[in-house]
């Protein structure tokens, strides 16, 4: 059984919410809260309040803390240490004593590991998808989908620890033998956002360890308890004291921790998924160091539909793409360009299948398909975003309206244009923006025209057109005929200013890994 790590500064009991289903709009947080019944759960294991830094749970060198809440009601979850780069320092030191043994273990022993991580995992999924949604706000289906793509990740590379391949190179000299070696890199620092608090530090880590790295990592500030469940786990799997450590960091303190992670010598990696701006700053912090690094940046992904797609199926894959995680995904949609024969009927569609589909409200209720933003920073961005378009002409074709606390209720606009703000930036919310265009040519054009290349879509049936366009798109990754493409197996990553390296599948390893040209002579 899993253990309570101190007493928390919220219930030590587990409020679930069960009564109606709520639609878009209305959504009333003060009805919600007056309304809803109770059940009582056992005490919630997941709460924990404190960091994880060589096997040891502990508060920050100065005792001081933040609260971590929930985004849907703004209740109290708990408290966590707010560490600063001191903290993080010692971290480092840690991880950099565990690294020296850690590297020695077998590919086997390590593999072995991280299957009974996976197990564990899965067998604590459903409470571990509940925490997501506490903390995230996420729909608990979103959550648990969330728990199987990041469990995946542990279970995949379990299994590559044991495939780094070194080679043999064709000697120049009968004396000589030539070969390469791969070996872990050291000490990894990682940086991981709120959007997915499971699963992009499974992506991370997993790979990370597998090669035989130790990590530090720094999950988000708004989500930190499903990091600290993962601590747990990997602890009940056997994981050496010292390979895993994760220190909670308030937003203030955020930039202090985040140079002393990419300026320390100790720290031989530095990886991070979020936006533009700040990976630019890790990655101008990470340079007197010369650190290798791997980066998903901001993306600005536009999803073409041709007069050739089947509509039925490119509304159903904008509909997955652009509404999951109520938008908050850097592969999300954020530009839809639908050609000029088939717009009005895509938005007519588009408008009813939203209607038919989307539910707003607390992700634990039942039927609730977007929850909220995680803050009231996102409402207000997201607001500005609906704002301008509806000023510079585009025509409010659903929602548009904020909820109460952090809500804002699934919008869809038509009559976008390139200028306004929702087409020229990322958006990070429910808001599906619908641009015209004429030809291939002048879609493809359009889709380039950003700074941006993470992600890109195409619905069409002509498979021609399939193949020109899947070639000219500048993203590193392109969805074709399907609106949710990431798994376990493949390589994520962008290109141009969404980042660098890529994360997930076999290549994902290789971040890990150092290459070591030997050559043997005198045989």
């Amino acid at each position: 059984m899993l253990k309570v790590l101190g007493p928390c500064v919220h219930s030590n009991k587990l409020t679930v919410y069960s009564q109606k289903v709520f639609h878009s709009p209305p959504f009333n947080l003060q009805t919600h809260q007056q309304n809803r019944t109770y059940k009582q759960m056992d005490s919630f294991k997941w709460l924990l309040n404190k960091a994880y830094v060589n096997g040891k749970w502990i508060s920050a060198e100065n005792g001081k803390t933040f609260e971590v809440t929930n985004p849907a009601t703004g209740e109290v979850l708990g408290s966590v240490p707010d560490m600063n780069g001191s903290d993080t320092e010692s971290a480092i030191k840690t991880a950099y004593v565990a690294f020296q043994s850690w590297k020695e273990r077998t590919a086997k022993e390590r593999s072995e590991i991280m299957l009974r991580w996976t197990n564990l995992c899965n067998v604590h999924k459903e409470d571990l998808a509940k925490l997501i949604t506490m903390e995230n706000g996420k729909p608990l289906k979103d959550s648990m989908a969330e728990l199987s793509y990041g469990v995946g990740f542990l279970e995949l590379y379990a299994e590559e620890a044991k495939r780094v391949y070194g080679d043999i190179i064709p000697t120049n000299a009968k004396s000589r033998r030539l070969l390469v070696l791969k070996q872990p890199i050291g000490v990894c620092g990682m940086i991981t956002p709120w959007n997915f608090p499971h699963a992009m530090i499974t992506r991370k880590a997993a790979a990370a360890i597998a090669a035989g790295c130790s990590v530090v990592i720094k999950p988000a500030e708004d989500t930190p308890l499903s990091a600290l469940a993962l601590c747990q786990l990997a602890e009940e799997a056997g994981l050496p004291a010292g390979v895993l450590n994760v220190v909670t960091v308030s937003r203030d303190n955020a930039p202090d921790v985040g140079r002393t992670l990419c300026e320390s010598p100790l720290v031989q990696h530095i990886s991070f998924t979020g936006s533009s701006a700040v990976g630019k700053c890790l990655l101008s912090q990470s340079a007197s160091t010369v650190k290798k690094t791997a980066m998903e940046l901001g993306g600005n992904a536009p999803f073409l539909v041709f007069e050739s797609a089947d509509l039925e199926a490119a509304v159903k894959g904008v509909i997955a793409c652009k509404f999951r995680c109520s938008g908050q995904t850097c592969v999300s949609a954020n530009r839809i360009y639908v050609q000029e024969g088939i717009y009005d009927k895509f938005v007519a569609r588009f408008a009813e299948e939203m209607d038919n589909e989307l539910r707003t409200g607390d992700g634990l209720q039942p039927g609730t398909t977007q929850g909220p933003l995680i803050n009231q920073r996102a409402v207000q961005k997201i607001d500005s975003f609906v704002q301008d378009a509806i000023q510079h002409g585009a025509r409010l074709v659903r929602g548009g309206s904020k909820g109460q606390g952090n809500f804002y209720y699934p919008t869809l606009l038509s009559e976008v244009t390139s200028q306004m703000m929702c087409a020229r930036e990322e958006i990070f919310g429910p808001i599906a923006g619908v641009l015209r265009f004429k030809t291939e040519d002048e879609a493809v054009i359009m889709a380039n025209d950003t700074q941006w290349g993470l992600a890109g879509y195409l619905f069409s049936r002509d498979l021609s057109q399939i193949w020109r366009v899947t070639e000219r798109l500048e993203a590193g990754i392109v969805g074709v005929n399907e609106g949710v493409v990431p798994c376990p197996e493949v390589p994520l990553g962008g290109w141009k200013e969404s980042g660098l390296g890529r994360e997930g599948g076999r290549y994902g390893i290789e971040e890990f890994l150092e290459l070591k040209y030997v050559c043997m002579g005198g045989l």
